[in-house]
């Protein structure tokens, strides 16, 4: 990424805002848009899934730097708390595990009012040559 703080395709038409990417943390945050919402006017846990692989993805590609690419091979998210428009949300991704061939990285998304809306963990490939 040219621009750290850049973001393209999916994770731009979402709306996304990088705050902070280093290979330790990663915070994504975002304000709850008509684009975001299921049929009962709450965020669409696909949108959970898409920032927690994000956020995951963006801090284990800075750790692996010029070693290869990572990809994600799995994301298990969970849904905690609903989240309605108007809402801000914020992402914050930490490393559980970095190693040769795998990264696991933990996704903690809350609230204004610090309540944990939802919980994510992806797990990463790390490719070489």
């Amino acid at each position: 990424m040219a621009d750290e703080h850049a973001l393209i395709g999916l994770e731009s038409a979402l709306g996304f805002h990088v705050d902070e990417a280093t290979p330790d943390r990663v915070v994504i945050r975002w304000t709850i848009g008509p684009q975001h919402l299921q049929a009962y006017g709450i965020v669409h846990g696909g949108v959970h899934c898409s920032v927690v692989e994000s956020a995951a993805s963006i801090g284990a590609a800075m750790w692996f730097m010029d070693r290869g690419t990572v990809v994600g091979v799995s994301n298990h998210t969970n849904f905690l708390r609903s989240a309605r428009e108007g809402d801000r949300l914020v992402a914050t991704a930490t490393p559980l595990h970095r190693g040769r061939s795998q990264q696991l990285w933990q996704v903690e998304i809350v609230d204004d009012q610090q309540r944990l809306t939802a919980r994510g963990e992806v797990r990463l490939q790390n490719l070489t040559g």
